[in-house]
């Protein structure tokens, strides 16, 4: 297999394996994610981030059930690892050499400001404690393999929750930050943020989460789901009395589930004052009529470790079939090189080099008011053009693009942004940068 269509729309998502899947993340991410996996015209990559768990959990039989448990959830729900690439994220060798090229691009400055570290060192702070006790370096580094993950494949769209953007943003300035110093090798992610996909209350009215112990089990047993299920927390009102759809976990559970037809004759019945007892029957029937029958193929996944490790390695040689050219590019960009190759083109590329060696050249660098600047610079290091601070290495890179790109047109552009030193005349300028954008 090649690198994906370039006409196809690539979207990534990743599953962090360190718990059992629930009701709330099948409605909000996995039902969602096999439906799109089915959209035409995309490409999707969907993988099992045991990398990322090692962040979160030291218990090493925990993290492989929960890669069993997740991967046998996403089969048995509906994913096609013969439609889509699905694999485990430590499979794919080039995604850990990637973050390590991406680290030595991306500022420490950019991790600073990532919200799980910062959330860390708050803590810490408000304890009295030093910034930095028990955070790790994957804590801080996390949103570096994140990146990988991510621009390894140039995926277009990352599925993501608001509270995930930031690391797209990220990924985003580390992509462009590359690409700056070596070449347009990568696209530079979306994030999608699906406003209508539904976040699951729990047992307990709050949002549907293990950290708050009020979950409903996905694949658990029919008799524990109805067991779960009864002890959702609902108000005193006795049968016959109308009741309120307006906060009621139970009635928000049940049209994540239901067609808008089933969901309007609920909300009559509340109004119609059905009891309790009744309304949770009716919640366990609409849930296990769409879960039942997905529950055997799931438990005959978890009785066959082998053939999910089957599915698994197949998807991480259809992934790899992607990712490891693009990694010998790479790999070429950065000067890990054959010694041999540059002895035998160094006749050939002599006179390139020396006419390039004659081109001004464009500096991105950062000062310290935390500021991404750019200037253009003649080879005797006379500085030919200044640019003010901008607040993101993509800024910068996209304006050093277009002044490239268009040359003295882009000037015009970027009016207030830059600034060409009293001694370079208008002339003197345009005519860099007319050399570079035919050099180019």
């Amino acid at each position: 297999m090649t690198r994906p269509a370039p006409d196809a729309v690539r979207y990534l998502t990743g599953i962090t394996t360190t718990g059992t899947p629930h009701l709330g993340n099948y409605v909000g991410a996995i039902r969602p994610a096999v439906q799109a996996s089915r959209t035409p015209g995309t490409q999707n990559f969907y993988f099992l981030a045991d990398y990322h768990a090692l962040i979160k959990c030291d218990d090493p039989a925990r993290i492989q059930r929960s890669t069993l448990e997740i991967a046998a959830c996403w089969l048995a729900a509906g994913l096609d690892p013969e439609q889509v690439f699905f694999y485990r994220q430590s499979d794919i060798p080039e995604i850990p050499e990637l973050t390590w090229f991406l680290t030595c691009v991306c500022g420490k400055g950019l991790l600073n400001r990532a919200h799980a570290y910062k959330a860390s060192v708050d803590k810490n702070q408000a304890a009295g404690a030093d910034p930095d006790t028990d955070v790790t370096a994957g804590l801080f580094m996390y949103p570096v393999l994140m990146a990988a993950d991510i621009i390894l494949f140039n995926a277009h769209k990352v599925p993501v929750g608001r509270d995930q953007i930031q690391h797209i943003e990220m990924a985003r300035d580390m992509a462009a930050s590359f690409n700056h110093l070596y070449g347009p090798h990568f696209t530079l992610p979306e994030a999608a943020v699906d406003e209508s996909v539904a976040t699951l209350p729990g047992l307990d009215g709050r949002k549907m989460s293990k950290s708050y112990d009020n979950t409903i089990g996905l694949f658990t047993p029919a008799a524990q789901i109805r067991k779960q299920i009864a002890g959702i927390v609902t108000d005193s009102r006795s049968p016959g009395e109308p009741k309120d759809t307006e906060g009621s976990a139970l009635f928000q559970i049940y049209r994540a589930f239901a067609t808008p037809e089933e969901t309007e004759s609920l909300r009559r019945a509340y109004a119609e004052g059905i009891a309790w007892g009744d309304a949770k029957q009716l919640l366990f029937e609409r849930i296990d009529r769409e879960i039942a029958p997905m529950r055997q193929h799931y438990q005959s996944l978890v009785d066959n470790p082998a053939e999910l490790e089957r599915i698994l390695r197949r998807g991480a040689e259809r992934a790899r079939a992607v990712a490891t050219p693009f990694m010998s590019e790479l790999r070429q960009a950065v000067g890990l090189r054959n010694l041999a190759s540059q002895s035998n083109a160094k006749g050939a590329n002599n006179a390139g080099k020396a006419e390039k060696a004659a081109l001004p050249t464009f500096k991105q660098y950062r000062e310290a008011d935390g500021l991404h600047y750019f200037k253009l610079v003649e080879p005797g290091g006379r500085v030919l053009l200044q640019s003010r601070g901008f607040a993101a290495p993509r800024e910068a890179g996209q304006a050093v693009a277009a002044l490239r790109a268009e040359g003295a047109a882009g000037l015009v552009k970027l009016a207030g942004q830059v600034e060409r030193p009293q001694s370079v005349s208008e002339n003197e300028l345009g005519n860099a940068l007319s050399r570079l954008m035919q050099a180019d």
